[in-house]
Parts: C-alpha cells; sequence; structure tokens
C-alpha cells in the first residue's frame, strides 16, 4: 500500500522533448544554466530513489544535457544498469550513454566487459549490433584482448547485417592494439567475395587499415588488386542501381575506398600498378563531372594516379583533371585542385606548366585561400623560359595583394629572380620595382639581396644609383627602399650625374640637393633607427665624394652626437673623430666597398669559422688595392692612433716595406712577440699560422673548445649540423649550436626541431631563430641547445623534426650518437 501511494505522490518526470523546448526558449545564458541545473537535481533525485520506472527517459535527458556541455559524469552507473537490462529500449540508451559519457581513462569502463560479452552472444542481431558498436567506439587494450576472439567469430557471420558491423569493430580494435591483426587476416580474405554493398565497404576499410599499419601485410594483400580492380570495374559498368546510386553514380563511397586502398597496394609496385592502370584511365573518363559526387571521385583518381608508379599518359590525363577542376565555378573545387597540383608540381612539372595561365587566373580570386594556394603553385612553375610573364603577372599581384601576402610574396619574387633573371638589368628593375610596391612590408633579407645585387654589377653602379634616387626623391617613407637607397647613394654618389648608358638620361642634380635628401630622410619622424644609421653612414662615405660638401656633411653627423640612441650617437662621435683627429687617411678609409660576397649561412661563432675569418682576412691584406691603402699610411703610425686613447700602446715601429705593414697589423690582432729587424714571411702565411691551430688540438677561444660539425640529420634537402662546444673546458657541460638548411627547391615552413636525451643529462632547447627554411640554402634556422652531462656519459641524443613542405605536413625521426668523445673525456 505504501509503495503505491509513493508511486502516486512521485510527479512524472519531463519527457526529452519537452526538456529541449524549455532549454531552446531561454532567453539568456544565466536561463538555461538554471534550466539544466534544476533538471540535473530532478534527475539525481531520482537516481537515488532507485526509480527503474523512469531511468530510461532520465539518462536519455542526461545524455541531451552532456551534449550541451555540462557535466553528467554521475549517469554513468545508471547506463550500466539499463544495459545489464533485458530490454532493447534500455540496452540503446545505455550503450549509447556508455559511448559517450566513459572511456578508457576511466575505470568504469571495464564493469561492462561481461555485459559486451553476453550481448556479443545474444540470438537478437540490434542487440548484438549495440554490442558491436559500443566496443568498437570505446575498447581499451584489455577490453580488446579480451574480446577480439568473439569478433572475429562474427565477422565469419552469415548475416550481413552482423558481419559489417563485426568488421567496424575489428577496425577499432586493430587501431588500438595493432597486435591482434594477425587474427583477422584470414577472416579477412573472403570479405571480397561478398555481394553486400556494406560489407564489401568495411572490408576495404578494414584492409587498408591493416596495409598502413603494417609492411608485411600490405605485402600480403598485393595479391587482391586484381579482385579490387574486378569489383571497381563492375561498379562503373553496373546498369542503374536505385539501392546504391547517388546522383547518377553507383555506389561512390565504396568506389573512393576502392580506389584509396588501391593507391596504397601500388605505391613503389610496378606490377600493381600496371594491374590498375587501365581501370583508373576508364574510371577517370566514364565519370560524370556535373555533380560534386563525380568531383569526389575524380580527386581520389588523380591522388591514386599520382601515388603509384602510373603511365606517363595516365599521369597528364590526372593533371588535365584539375586543370578542369580550377575552371569550376565551386570555390571549394578550386581550392582542393590548387592544393593538390601544389602536390604534384613535382611529379610532372610540365603537365602542370600547361594550366599556368588557369593558376595565374586564380590570383584574382576573392577568395584569400585560394589566393594563398595559387601564390605558392605560381612560385613554384617558374622557370628560365616563363620568368619574364610570370614576374609580370605577380608584380601585379603584389600591387593589389593584401598585406598578409606582402612580405612573403617579396621574398620569393627576389628569390626567383636571382634564380632565373635572363640578365642583370631587368634583375636591378625587378628588384627596384618590388622596394617601391611593397612599402615597409619587405623583410630584412631582401634589402640584403638588393645591396648584393648593386654591389656585385659594377657595369650598372650608375644606372642603379640613379634609379633609387629618383625612386628615394619621390617617397622617402618606405624604409627598406630608403635603406637601399642610402647604401648606393654613399657608395657610388659620384655617379649620380654620369650617362649610364642605359637609354636613361643622367639625373641633373647638385651636391647639395643630394645632400638635403639624405637629411629629410634622416630628419623624418618616420624613418627608423636602422633607416638613419644607413644614412649617416652613407653621408660619412659622400664626404670623400663630394668634396665641396665636406664641411656641411660635418654638421649634420656632428648633430647626432648627443643622441638619446646609443648607435646613432656612437656613430657620429666615431666618425667626427675620423674628420677632426684622422682626417689624413679619412679617404683611404672610405673607398669603395669590395665585392660582397654572399653566405648562405651566417657566421657563427665556431673553430670552423674562425678559420674563414684567417681565409678572408688574408684575402683581403693580399689585394692589391688593400696594399695601396696601406702603402699610403703616414710614418707616424697613425694607424695606431685610432685606438691609443683605449689605453693600448702601439708596437715600436719597424721599417720594412709591406713586411713592417703586415706585422703593425697583426699586432693588432693578439699578443705576438716583438717583431725583429729580419726578414717577414709573406702576409698569407703569417695569418695561417697565427690564427689556425694544429690540426690535432683543439681550438680555444675564451676558455671554449670548439670541436668538428657533427651531421645530425640529411634527408630530402634538409641538413641538420652541430657545432659542439665544452665550456670552459668543463667536461659536464656542452653547448650545441644546431643548424638547419634547406637545399631543395620548395620552402620548408612551420619548421620544429626537437631533441630528447636519456634521463642522466639535463637538456635546454633555446629558441630557434625562426621557423622558415628558404630552399636553395637562401637561409638558414639556428638554435642553441645547453646540454649538462654530470656522470660523464657518452651523448645520445634522438631528434624528431617537423615541418611543411608543399602542402604536406612531414615529420622525421632521427637519432645521434656521433659525437666527439672530447665533450665528456
Amino acid at each position: 500500500m505504501m509503495n503505491v501511494l509513493k508511486a502516486v505522490s512521485t510527479p512524472v518526470p519531463k519527457r526529452l522533448r519537452d526538456l529541449i523546448r524549455e532549454i531552446r526558449s531561454s532567453r539568456t545564458a544565466a536561463d538555461e544554466r538554471a534550466v539544466v541545473n534544476k533538471e540535473c537535481a530532478t534527475i539525481r533525485d531520482s537516481f537515488r530513489d532507485q526509480d527503474n520506472t523512469y531511468r530510461c527517459r532520465n539518462v536519455a535527458k542526461l545524455l541531451y544535457i552532456h551534449m550541451l556541455g555540462y557535466p553528467a559524469h554521475f549517469g554513468q552507473l545508471e547506463c550500466m544498469k539499463l544495459i545489464a537490462s533485458p530490454k532493447f529500449t534500455d540496452k540503446r540508451i545505455g550503450y549509447l550513454g556508455a559511448m559517450l559519457l566513459l572511456d578508457e581513462r576511466q575505470d568504469v569502463h571495464l564493469l561492462i566487459t561481461n555485459s559486451l560479452k553476453n550481448d556479443l552472444n545474444h540470438q537478437t542481431q540490434y542487440i548484438q549490433s549495440l554490442a558491436l558498436c559500443t566496443l568498437g567506439a570505446i575498447c581499451s587494450t584489455e577490453m580488446s584482448r579480451d574480446l577480439a576472439g568473439e569478433v572475429e567469430k562474427m565477422i565469419k557471420s552469415s548475416n550481413a547485417y552482423i558481419k559489417k558491423k563485426a568488421i567496424l569493430c575489428a577496425f577499432g580494435i586493430i587501431r588500438k592494439v595493432p597486435d591482434l591483426m594477425e587474427m583477422y587476416i584470414p577472416a579477412t580474405r573472403s570479405l571480397l567475395n561478398e555481394k553486400n554493398h556494406g560489407v564489401l565497404l568495411t572490408a576495404v576499410c578494414l584492409i587498408t587499415e591493416m596495409s598502413e599499419k603494417s609492411p608485411d601485410t600490405l605485402h600480403h594483400f598485393r595479391k587482391l588488386v586484381p579482385q579490387l580492380v574486378r569489383i571497381l570495374k563492375n561498379l562503373i559498368m553496373a546498369g542503374y542501381s536505385p539501392e546504391h546510386d547517388v546522383s547518377g553514380v553507383s555506389d561512390p563511397f565504396l568506389q573512393v575506398k576502392i580506389l584509396r586502398l588501391l593507391r596504397i597496394l601500388g605505391h613503389n609496385d610496378a606490377e600493381a600498378s600496371e594491374t590498375m592502370n587501365d581501370i583508373l584511365a576508364q574510371v577517370a573518363t566514364n565519370t560524370d563531372t556535373s555533380k560534386n559526387v563525380g568531383h569526389a571521385i575524380l580527386y581520389e583518381i588523380v591522388l591514386t594516379i599520382m601515388g603509384i608508379q602510373s603511365e606517363a599518359g595516365l599521369r597528364v590525363l590526372a593533371v588535365n583533371i584539375l586543370g578542369r577542376f580550377l575552371l569550376n565555378n565551386d570555390k571549394n573545387i578550386r581550392y582542393v585542385a590548387l592544393n593538390t597540383l601544389l602536390r604534384v608540381v613535382n611529379a610532372d612539372y610540365n603537365a602542370v606548366q600547361r594550366h599556368r595561365t588557369t593558376i595565374v587566373d586564380c590570383l584574382k580570386d576573392p577568395d584569400v585561400s585560394i589566393r594563398r594556394r595559387a601564390i605558392e603553385l605560381s612560385f613554384a612553375l617558374i622557370n628560365h623560359n616563363n620568368i619574364r610573364g610570370m614576374m609580370k603577372e605577380l608584380l601585379l599581384f603584389l600591387e593589389t595583394c593584401d598585406p598578409e601576402f606582402k612580405s612573403d610574396c617579396c621574398s620569393n619574387i627576389v628569390m626567383a629572380a636571382s634564380k632565373y633573371s635572363p640578365n642583370k638589368r631587368w634583375h636591378i628593375d625587378t628588384v627596384l620595382k618590388v622596394l617601391t610596391t611593397a612599402g615597409n612590408y619587405i623583410k630584412g633579407d631582401v634589402v640584403t639581396i638588393a645591396i648584393q645585387l648593386v654591389s656585385e654589377t659594377s657595369s650598372l653602379h650608375a644606372y642603379s644609383v640613379q634609379q633609387l634616387y629618383r625612386a628615394l626623391y619621390s617617397d622617402i617613407t618606405q624604409q627598406p627602399l630608403a635603406q637601399v637607397a642610402a647604401w648606393c647613394i654613399g657608395e657610388y654618389g659620384e655617379l649620380l650625374n654620369t650617362p649610364s648608358g642605359e637609354d636613361e638620361e643622367p639625373l641633373h642634380v647638385t651636391e647639395d640637393e643630394v645632400i638635403t635628401l639624405l637629411e629629410r630622410v634622416l630628419s623624418n619622424n618616420n624613418s627608423a633607427v636602422v633607416t638613419k644609421e644607413y644614412v649617416i653612414t652613407a653621408l660619412m662615405k659622400l664626404s670623400s665624394r663630394f668634396p665641396a660638401s665636406t664641411l656641411r656633411l660635418k654638421q649634420i653627423i656632428a648633430i647626432y652626437g648627443s643622441s638619446t640612441n646609443v648607435e646613432l650617437q656612437q656613430r657620429s662621435v666615431e666618425y667626427t673623430n675620423v674628420f677632426s683627429k684622422f682626417d689624413h687617411i679619412r679617404s683611404a678609409l672610405l673607398e669603395h666597398m669590395p665585392l660582397i660576397e654572399a653566405h648562405p649561412h651566417s657566421l657563427d661563432v665556431s673553430y670552423q669559422e674562425k678559420n674563414d675569418y684567417s681565409s678572408l682576412l688574408s684575402e683581403s691584406v693580399s689585394r692589391p688595392a688593400q696594399e695601396n691603402v696601406l702603402s699610403t699610411l703616414p710614418t707616424e703610425n697613425g694607424l695606431f692612433d685610432l685606438i691609443s686613447s683605449n689605453g693600448i700602446q702601439p708596437a715600436p715601429h719597424v721599417e720594412t716595406g709591406k713586411g713592417g705593414i703586415a706585422a703593425d697589423l697583426l699586432d693588432l690582432l693578439g699578443d705576438m712577440p716583438p717583431v725583429q729587424n729580419t726578414v717577414v714571411p709573406p702576409v698569407n702565411d703569417l695569418l695561417d699560422n697565427f690564427l689556425q691551430p694544429p690540426a690535432h688540438q683543439n681550438n680555444l677561444v675564451n676558455g671554449t673548445s670548439y670541436l668538428p660539425v657533427v651531421t645530425a640529420f640529411n634527408k630530402d634537402g634538409l641538413l641538420i649540423e652541430f657545432n659542439c662546444q665544452r665550456a670552459n673546458n668543463d667536461a659536464t657541460k656542452t653547448v650545441i649550436n644546431m643548424t638547419a638548411t634547406n637545399s631543395s627547391q620548395f620552402p620548408m615552413l612551420d619548421f620544429v626541431f626537437q631533441a630528447a636525451v636519456p634521463k642522466s643529462f639535463q637538456l635546454n632547447l633555446q629558441s630557434p631563430s625562426g621557423n622558415r627554411l628558404l630552399p636553395n640554402n637562401a637561409g638558414h634556422v639556428t638554435q642553441v641547445i645547453q646540454l649538462n652531462n654530470p656522470q660523464k656519459q657518452p651523448i645520445r641524443m634522438r631528434l624528431r623534426i617537423t615541418y611543411t613542405q608543399n602542402g604536406r605536413s612531414i615529420n622525421e625521426m632521427g637519432e645521434v650518437s656521433t659525437f666527439p668523445s672530447e665533450l665528456w673525456q
């Protein structure tokens, strides 16, 4: 009687649809939380009262609340109770709750293992299906090993409905525990003989997963290529089937899965590729392209053709399919085409070149994603034959593109011009166009390349400096342009009024006009500090080019002796000192700079590069031009007066001709023994003996031992080298300078270098210098690794390198154990 009264007095809980309606009618987030909290309290009370009548309804509402993002973990045990119920409706909600609320990180999920095993052997196929779906979704390693045998039996079932569910469950188990793969291989062989498309689809998915997980399994399943080809041929040749037809295409889902499996099986296998060539051509020519379904199949066809050892004609067909995609009105299809062309451009360069015009037209597309892919692909298509036309289009794009494109676009244009320029005049004009078009979005590397280009083209010095003067006169606000122009005017200012011989009228400017222009840049509030540094140095150089204006130049430079910027103040003070104390050698100091040599790697402080310094110094001293400068130095040893204010005493002057001057120069480099009145060896020999240590000794600089370079990684154009140092001769502390370069033809983006060492070591990775590796060794990324080796053990290091190239994410692993033993001994 009491139970009856209690049942009568208990209110009936809301239905799920009523809860959804109430939540959707909430006007604010606070109202929604109030409704959810109230309903959760009611559900908790119901669970506490052991109410079995409405448990299914309450769990369903709780799952909806969970999908809204609110906590619902208190319903996990109620799901277990529903799973144990004999009613199908209860089991359905219980298993759904288990899939949503449970995962392998929670021990509660192990409680349903026995229920799953019982339901897998149930007589009703729908209950078996519920158990298979749940097992495939939340299986842990232990659960997979316990129930893998049950799933393998169900794969052999004659019921197609149960068979396809069991195959998908096996797919999830293999993904979780690849060791169980061998159990399913025998049962999988016969699955491709099934007529049911659902079973075929799931079987292809299972074979694909196995082939990707194990090379041995991949080799085993290559025998199935003829059978897969036959299934695919039956699909495209079969008549209309309403059960499998999608927009006029017979079962496109199965076709796509088979094509993907064929791509995996045919990779690096000539025999398998030859078997599937004909069917790929048939599918490519017979597929209707008026619907998105056809586009999906053709896209998979292209990837398969490019992923196997296909015939040349078939590759051209694949590229032509992508070319048709570029003409489609759907921007998603155009984006897919550009992305795929970027990935296959190396496989068939000439075929992609035929669609260059269409690709360039995509630069005008209003969609920013399409423009980004089009600009990357355009740079990949540049060669010696099309450089003029492509550069014209790219410069037009540079004028109108969004600011986010300008920086990378400038660098790539300058890089392509350096590689493929037909002549120096065209090269200089292109770089100048970039400087005047991109404004302040230009990176520092473009400034360096522009100065290098002008410096090495001696026949066009007059033309270059005149064009830069005109550009700077028109706009002094563009900092990269101002920096290049200031350097060139300072270096070649005397050529401003010289006929260039390039069909250009020479400038008719006075010295005062040139100085006034540079003074405008210097006094402009928008000029960057780096630009002002360029200008001050240019004004100093002009004092030897414009002798009549020396006094004015000296006054302008002296103004910045009290600048708040330390760099500007230092330059001003030092240059003013040259005017006042060393005016007799000023002309020699300010002579034209020798040719700037381009180095792809930065000069880090290392033993190897110390030798580079010595060779550079040897060459510079031995140059005839430098000999002329040295021969003009006064006998009062004025060169050493430059440093006498710092307390450094000059070495005694020895009259030995060129040898004496060379000895004086060497005395600046360190504590050399006094030079005697003897025959002095040639300069080069002196420098080699002084700066280069014996081959059997480590080079010690400032207490740091520099050891030979270690090649840590070298693959696909990516070279990583370690410069190892033992600081202060301490065998427990090692500093490694990592340098990464890219010798391939395409940039490496989002470059990340990671390292790991055994637990007995302590590793500290400092921030890298960047995350972009320019192609053709045009740039580098450096990173400092600090290693503490308290037990003085041999150093071993594992590497992980990730980067993106041509739209593909690449993940590489490596190990280094070839470190010099001097580091820990």
